[in-house]
């Protein structure tokens, strides 16, 4: 596999358990590669459901994938605030300049206020249900969603208004460059 860098522009594909494309984004651009987890951001990128229907995200957005954690967590800056959208997912692979991973349908969001909410458990049950997730991929899930509610707790770096702030002006800065060189 090619060395991951700064500048690097992967689309992002999100599967269900069964092994269905669930939804896709256009562009997701490398702005900090970690040990742990890489950190991409894009504005505006086309969005695709499995169902063909396609919009366009309405914020910049700072996205956080983990080699080795079961979520990833996207901030999304908004005009009143950053909000997380957390997803419960498989560690992250790249394949075909494509960042991949599972979603488990349990979603943490977490407002401007602090004030945190644990979405979709029925969605959760319903597809625990339905395809089968074993014993040790419940516990894998529950331990994921868990760890992430203790990161935010004790005011983990990914949730800092001004790190992703400086992580959004990263990405201007590389946007530019990569569209005035055609990249």
């Amino acid at each position: 596999m090619k060395k991951i860098c700064i500048g690097d522009k992967f689309q992002i594909q999100c599967y269900k358990h069964d092994g269905k494309v669930h939804r896709c984004w256009e562009e997701a651009i490398v702005l900090d590669v970690n040990k742990d987890y890489i950190v991409c951001g894009n504005n505006r990128t086309l969005v695709t459901r499995s169902e063909g229907v396609t919009w366009r995200t309405k914020e910049p957005a700072i996205m956080y994938f983990f080699k080795n954690e079961w979520y990833n967590v996207i901030a999304q800056l908004k005009k009143d605030g950053i909000y997380y959208y957390c997803n419960i997912a498989t560690p992250y692979i790249i394949e075909e300049d494509t960042i991949k991973y599972i979603d488990y349908d349990l979603d943490l969001r977490i407002f401007p206020t602090g004030e945190y909410k644990i979405l979709d458990r029925m969605e959760y049950k319903y597809h625990k249900k339905l395809m089968n997730y074993s014993d040790d991929l419940d516990i894998a899930i529950k331990n994921g969603l868990d760890d992430l509610i203790k990161k935010y707790k004790e005011g983990s770096t990914i949730f800092s208004e001004e790190r992703n702030n400086d992580y959004y002006n990263i990405y201007k800065d590389v946007k530019n460059y990569n569209d005035s060189h055609n990249f």
